[in-house]
């Protein structure tokens, strides 16, 4: 079986598709993964893969004293993944992005093994500007971005097959909602999000008047970990608070809104289940790709957009407008998203047929597309 090494991380959304395709090759192919000691190394390990560190630096947006010490450690990076790249001779590289795929591009490239990549947002990131020519193609979550690059290909966003299988009554029998009214699902991500979890604690008075609400607060906010139950006013309010979920399958399931961050691989989840949604982008501490993704679907119809400054005071608003509005769930039935998952495997299978002939790039598929929003 011919031999993939996988890339990517530093963050949850680096690390979860790149298992979504995993799993859709574990039998037919040998696979492997390399990252850093964070969250891909714990999510990959218990998937089942054989998993290589490898220390590579990451940029701080804003200045740090820690950022002078890059070249140095970027050197010794890719010297240790060069290194591991010669003993495991793979046939294909897959980066998802994320610092740390950096090296394992680099090695690949300088040892003559194809590459592919695939950036989630509609604004490439710094990884993938960095890494495009090493690569075959620079596959793509947004027809706009493919055409940033001269090889890039529109694919569309890799989806969980867990997140698509889930049933509603059995989900909230799950959780121990109730069979009626309106569900919540809050979350913000792997590390979730402090302000996210601030305001829905701040107005779960006014909100469980009219809905129930899952509430999965992320490991890192230990203030909200500890699990709690209550019940509101209206005969729906009940309130679950979780830390952490792995059957988001089932959390999806049972929601009738969501209120998250704009991550891509979670919005392009959100819509591929044809949920409303209120998205709230990441103010801080990013280089804008939320903000940007959020207002890509807004413009189309598809979410409701949050700014983080005005969470406090129109959270309640915003989510029962987004649940009521009719052109939003037209909207969302109508639009119609491809198979992403399904292309960068069937990618992945023609750039390793077609590795003598790396130059050209893998064979030509029928790029997919996204019908149109109103």
């Amino acid at each position: 079986m011919k031999h993939i090494l996988f890339t990517g991380g530093g963050s949850a959304g680096h690390v979860v598709p790149n298992l979504a395709i995993m799993h859709e090759l574990r039998y037919t192919h040998t696979l492997s993964y390399m990252g850093t000691g964070g969250i891909e190394k714990q999510l990959v390990e218990g998937a089942g893969f054989p998993f290589f560190r490898v220390d590579s630096p990451k940029l701080i947006r804003s200045f740090s004293l820690e950022n002078l010490k890059i070249p140095v450690r970027l050197r010794r990076a890719k010297r240790k993944t060069l290194e591991t790249l010669k003993k495991l001779n793979p046939d294909l590289v897959f980066s998802k992005g994320g610092f740390v795929s950096y090296p394992a591009v680099w090695a690949a490239h300088k040892l003559g093994i194809p590459v592919l990549t695939h950036e989630s947002d509609l604004s490439p990131g710094l990884c993938t500007r960095l890494i495009a020519k090493k690569c075959v193609n620079v596959l793509t979550s947004f027809p706009e971005t493919a055409r940033r690059f001269q090889n890039g290909k529109y694919v569309g966003s890799p989806i969980r097959r867990e997140v698509e299988n889930g049933e509603r009554s059995r989900a909230r029998r799950k959780f121990g909602l109730p069979e009626q009214g309106a569900v919540l699902l809050v979350f913000g991500g792997g590390s979730g999000s402090h302000a996210l979890n601030q305001a829905v604690e701040s107005a779960l008075p006014l909100l469980l008047t009219r809905f129930s609400v899952l509430h999965l607060t992320g490991k890192a906010d230990a203030p909200f970990a500890p699990p709690r139950e209550e019940r509101g006013t209206a005969p729906q309010g009940v309130y679950l608070r979780r830390e952490y979920e792995a059957d988001m399958g089932s959390a999806y399931a049972c929601a009738d809104l969501v209120l998250s961050r704009a991550g891509s691989n979670t919005v392009f989840e959100i819509l591929a289940l044809k949920k409303p949604a209120v998205l709230v982008p990441l103010a801080r501490s990013s280089r804008g790709d939320q903000a940007e993704n959020a207002a890509y679907f807004e413009q189309r119809g598809l979410v409701k957009v949050l700014p983080e400054s005005e969470l406090s005071s129109r959270l309640f608003e915003t989510l029962t407008q987004a649940l009521s509005d009719p052109l939003l769930a037209q909207n969302l039935r109508e639009s119609t998203f491809p198979n992403g998952t399904e292309n960068i495997v069937r990618a992945i299978k023609e750039t390793l047929d077609g590795r003598l002939d790396q130059a050209g790039g893998a064979r030509e598929y029928p790029s997919p597309k996204m019908s149109a929003c109103k």
